[in-house]
């Protein structure tokens, strides 16, 4: 097993349903959606995906220092849970300034926008390439979706 690919991956980290760094609901799904850890060779695959390794690892979105791990789509939209969770699959290299712009927003509608620190906004000059990168990446595994309606059943859910 190829630990140095274990040593530059952390999942994100789970919310206390108290944590104020992020809306409730946020702290609420992060901590209760699965947290799935992902194998060294896992990772690597990953990286290759994205045009890297474990010595060239980068933001996937502009470039810059990686310094976490983003959640690719998002956990919560429109104050409500998605399904998806954290897995490899949907979580990809990141720069702080890009995790905290992208937010829940839908990876490829904020890479394109003017929002602030956005990878356009910033002028990334190869925004191109890493936008086909992710989209490969995004296509690379189905991610897992809980049916969260199913599983609590569709009636109370409804009155959410």
């Amino acid at each position: 097993m190829d630990t140095s690919y274990k040593s530059i991956f952390k999942m994100p980290v789970p919310m206390k349903i108290t944590g104020r760094s992020s809306s409730i609901t946020n702290s609420f799904v992060n901590s209760i959606i699965p947290v799935i850890e992902p194998s060294a060779d896992d990772i690597k695959e990953a990286l290759s995906i994205l045009g890297m390794d474990v010595h060239t690892i980068e933001c996937s979105y502009c470039g810059s220092k990686y310094t976490e791990w983003d959640h690719l789509r998002p956990l919560v939209e429109d104050k409500m849970p998605t399904g998806y969770i954290s897995e490899i699959q949907n979580l990809v290299p990141s720069c702080g300034k890009c995790n905290q712009s992208k937010g829940n927003k839908d990876w490829l509608i904020w890479v394109n926008s003017e929002a602030k620190l956005s990878p356009k906004s910033r002028n990334i000059k190869d925004l191109r390439e890493r936008i086909e990168k992710l989209k490969n990446y995004s296509r690379w595994r189905e991610p897992t979706i809980i049916d969260f309606p199913k599983v609590v059943d569709s009636s109370l859910w409804e009155k959410l």
